[in-house]
């Protein structure tokens, strides 16, 4: 794949076609095989104000990946606990900023538009904070237009999570009890994996219900998935470790990347959750890129 990529890009830097290198080529693809570095720049702007525009969006963006932090389970672990305890957020609090982050992303990657207007998008809640920021997706993408079908089999008996179960019932949200068939899964536009957090150690195994709902997952290959935080099953640093996990079109980091975010190979990553304190983000030397206007997402 590599050899092939080098292959195109060399080929329009040989007939000069900035523009079609513009179009043919995203920045994610271009990181990944090294082609594209700040010194190149200039060539590629030269061309056109349309080449010029790309380019130096992309040069932002690649900033952004070269200075932004990933964070490991541990850093992640104290960062959320700094704000429970001593900014004295409610996890409520940022579950909901989380969730409606993650609805926010998803609308803008699968819009309802004439040409295709599935509303339907399965969401899959796990027994955790991960799964709670699936609720709240689910629960704002209903508000969106969207028709959310929540699989959600195991439910804590805790104020927090039936608060936000009894909300997606009155606001008329389906559940259902079992993971679909593939055949009837192909009837959605998207699945929303928010199964397991960046608490989950691999090492302890999936226990049942999960242990088929992520072999259904990870088996599935006509429906994208939307990962929220990390792809459940993935350990948060070292990623999909057996290479039979899953593997999202659409990753949606939340108050920092992870460290397995390094290994997303999918089409679509964003940032979420903007609820940092700029003195925490210091402390941790987060280096969280600036959301535009009042953007609660940010495409990396």
């Amino acid at each position: 794949m590599q050899s092939v990529l080098q292959g195109i890009y060399l080929k329009f830097c040989e007939m000069k076609c900035w523009r079609l290198l513009s179009k043919a080529l995203t920045l994610g693809t271009l990181l990944r095989v090294g082609l594209t570095t700040k010194s190149q720049l200039p060539q590629f702007c030269s061309a056109s104000s349309h080449a010029e525009k790309f380019w130096v969006q992309q040069s932002r963006n690649m900033s952004i990946l070269n200075t932004i932090k990933y964070l490991g389970q541990e850093e992640a672990q104290a960062v959320d606990q700094e704000l429970f305890s001593d900014y004295k957020f409610s996890v409520d609090q940022l579950m909901e900023i989380a969730g409606l982050s993650c609805a926010h992303a998803i609308a803008k990657v699968y819009p309802l538009t004439e040409s295709n207007d599935n509303r339907r998008v399965l969401v899959i809640c796990g027994p955790g904070n991960n799964g709670g920021d699936g609720l709240v997706c689910a629960r704002h993408l209903s508000l969106f237009g969207y028709e959310p079908v929540v699989l959600y089999p195991k439910r804590p008996k805790k104020p927090l999570f039936e608060g936000l179960t009894t909300q997606c019932e009155k606001m008329g949200l389906e559940f259902i009890s079992e993971m679909p068939e593939s055949d009837e899964i192909r009837k959605y536009r998207c699945v929303i994996d928010a199964v397991f957090g960046f608490s989950f150690k691999p090492g302890s195994g999936v226990r049942p219900p999960f242990d088929k709902i992520m072999s259904s997952l990870s088996k599935l290959k006509d429906v994208p998935i939307c990962s929220i935080d990390i792809p459940s099953g993935w350990d948060v640093e070292k990623g999909d470790l057996d290479g039979a996990g899953i593997q999202p079109e659409c990753l949606i980091s939340l108050t920092a990347p992870k460290l397995c975010a390094k290994l997303f190979t999918g089409k679509f990553h964003f940032l979420g959750g903007r609820f940092v304190p700029k003195a925490l983000e210091e402390k941790y030397q987060l280096n969280l890129p600036k959301y535009p206007g009042t953007d609660l997402i940010l495409p990396l």
